[in-house]
């Protein structure tokens, strides 16, 4: 069998040569090696110990369910279950469907996504963040920073349920350009038809990708790809010449500069001191009103440009030029969209918005900036920055309803005040039956989970405020837990300025503190425009100490030797209470895996072992 690492180095390197058709990528899949990967790549996620409709989870993961599998794509037996339907709550009160599919599926879709990430990753464009390795929202943030510089109008692009309406044949025709294996594509076909079980009942799936499938973002983008493209044609069409215009305005004054500049220089030696400094005066006059003044023609129709930014169906577009150029470019992406890939755009949330106004993307409001500011550059010399430059704020809304979503905060209105906003901190009754150490850490996960999405925005210091309320929310959490005061409640857990919970380990005491840090400002993103796809992912490395210890045929609890082994999984090992020998052996070396014979596996789940 080929290392996988070998097969998908080699698939990237045919990755950019547009002729190339990729050819019995099917079998692949009968690759064992591929499998255990697979599993190394995706076995710590607590998902997976949830039931699939097959009722199966990671646990018992072994050699011998890898070999039915592969025995399975063999004879192209194999057929994905249906997901089984459930829903979680979204900010605003509304349900999100979400997909559980069974873990033998899960593994198929990783090698899959793997094969496919390769062939792709490296031809998608610059303009895409979403679901790519090494990019995040933060980086697609960031290219608008830097790349909307003097946008007039921005277009909010917003696909109306974007995921779940893509054509599966318009999908498969796509990657069919590609990759020329009809099984390869029949196993796609499947996973795009499985369905899904909703209040045991069955529904078949006409058009979207699996929910919660691992192969949903690779296909979304494979599939949303075409608009970038259609994009970067349509920007070549649309720009439009090489400068503006000088403004008529700019011109006219600094002709006039000009002019004062030349006779002061053509009769030095003729002007008294008095007519000298009036000259001088007049120069430096028209200089304040040049800044003020912007050099290129806001109004020249000759000069457009356009620039845009996906992260997954999100995308924005800029525009330098007049309204009705935005319109155009709003109305032909939506054609695209319905057109060829048969996706609507949402009238409501596409929206056209003013530079000087905010746009929303990625939950931050983003405007250009109007500021005269100046700046000294060598010589000695003053000149504008920041004029048309992008800037990020943190919506207030967000914040303030996370705080609410949390219960931390209680806002009611003072009527004998004029009706004005009263912000009480609360306590959570929620987090009082766990120990200390956990509510912290819940407090401290949810501070840094805010600021640190929203640590590019100019307005990042108003976290202070949410960090605040968050802070006297807990000191209530735990004044409730107790009964006691909060001033008692401080006077207990302070650490010289901090407030922090101490607790045990094998090395001695620990101490966690609440967040104090503050927030401010952070602009640096760390990111590569041409990410080395199978470094990322894992591919490069060494087998995993987990597949080591899968492959050495010993049960670590009864010692048999060369034997098939079946790895018993655990969701989190603070659930293990340590009374069972197997419990303590987890704990004692920090696993949530332990490798097992088949005959251990079964008495572990009848209670019998130990």
């Amino acid at each position: 069998m080929r290392n996988p690492r070998n097969v998908l180095e080699s698939l990237t390197t045919s990755a950019c040569k547009k002729d190339y058709r990729y050819e019995r990528l099917y079998r692949n899949l009968y690759n064992k090696e591929f499998y255990l990967l697979a599993y190394s790549n995706i076995y710590a996620k607590e998902g997976n110990m949830t039931e699939g409709t097959d009722g199966k989870t990671i646990d018992g993961l072994g050699i011998k369910r890898i070999d039915r599998i592969i025995e399975k794509m063999r004879n192209h037996s194999y057929n994905p279950a249906p997901a089984r339907r459930s829903y979680i709550k979204k900010s605003n009160g509304k349900l999100r469907p979400l997909g559980i599919p069974s873990f033998d599926d899960k593994l198929v879709q990783e090698v899959i996504r793997m094969i496919l990430e390769c062939i792709y990753e490296p031809t998608f464009l610059n303009t895409s963040h979403g679901f790519r390795p090494k990019r995040s929202c933060h980086t697609a943030l960031k290219q608008v920073q830097t790349k909307f510089t003097g946008v007039k109008w921005f277009v909010e692009g917003d696909i109306k349920g974007c995921f779940d309406n893509i054509d599966h044949h318009t999908l498969m025709n796509i990657i069919r350009r590609r990759i020329k294996d009809e099984y390869f594509i029949g196993i796609l076909w499947k996973f795009l038809k499985a369905g899904y079980v909703d209040n045991w009942a069955y529904h078949k799936t006409y058009s979207g990708t699996p929910q919660g499938s691992i192969i949903s973002p690779i296909l979304a983008n494979i599939y949303l790809h075409e608009l970038d493209c259609y994009i970067e044609r349509y920007k070549r069409q649309f720009n439009d010449g090489s400068k503006r215009k000088i403004n008529p305005v700019y011109k006219e004054n600094l002709d006039k500069c000009r002019a004062i500049k030349e006779r002061l220089k053509r009769n030095k030696g003729k002007l008294d001191e008095k007519e000298r400094a009036e000259m001088i005066a007049k120069i430096k006059d028209y200089k304040q009103i040049l800044r003020a003044i912007p050099y290129g023609d806001p109004l020249d129709e000759d000069y457009r440009r356009m620039v845009y930014v996906r992260y997954a169906d999100d995308f924005l577009i800029g525009v330098i030029g007049s309204k009705e150029n935005a319109i155009d470019v709003k109305n032909d992406v939506g054609k695209f969209l319905k057109d060829i890939l048969k996706l609507d755009m949402s009238e409501e949330k596409t929206l056209i918005t003013h530079g000087n106004k905010f746009a929303k993307f990625l939950s931050y409001n983003i405007t250009t900036s109007t500021e005269q500011n100046m700046t000294k550059v060598k010589g000695g010399h003053t000149r504008r920055s920041y004029t048309g430059r992008v800037k990020l704020y943190v919506p207030k809304e967000k914040w303030i309803n996370r705080l609410v979503s949390y219960h931390a905060l209680e806002i009611k209105r003072d009527e004998h005040n004029g009706n004005k906003e009263v912000w009480k901190p609360t306590r959570r009754p929620e987090l009082m039956r766990l120990d200390d150490l956990e509510i912290l850490n819940q407090y401290n996960g949810e501070v840094r989970g805010l600021y640190n999405y929203y640590r590019l925005a100019h307005n990042a210091t108003i976290l202070n405020s949410y960090i605040y309320v968050m802070k006297f929310s807990m000191y209530k959490t735990f004044a409730g837990k107790y009964r006691t005061t909060i001033r008692k409640t401080i006077k207990k857990y302070r650490h010289g300025k901090d407030f922090g919970v101490e607790y045990e380990t094998r090395k001695g005491k620990r101490l966690t503190v609440f967040y104090n840090k503050g927030a401010k400002r952070d602009n640096k993103v760390d990111y590569n425009d041409n990410p080395d796809i199978t470094a990322f992912n894992g591919e490069n490395k060494s087998m995993t100490s987990l597949i080591q210890r899968l492959q050495a045929k010993v049960c670590e609890n009864c010692g048999a030797t060369d034997i098939q082994l079946e790895a018993h999984h655990v969701r989190k090992l603070k659930n293990l209470k340590g009374k069972k020998a197997w419990e303590r052996q987890m704990i004692a070396r920090r696993r949530k895996t332990l490798m097992l014979c088949s005959e251990c596996h079964k008495k572990l789940h009848a209670g019998k072992l130990d």
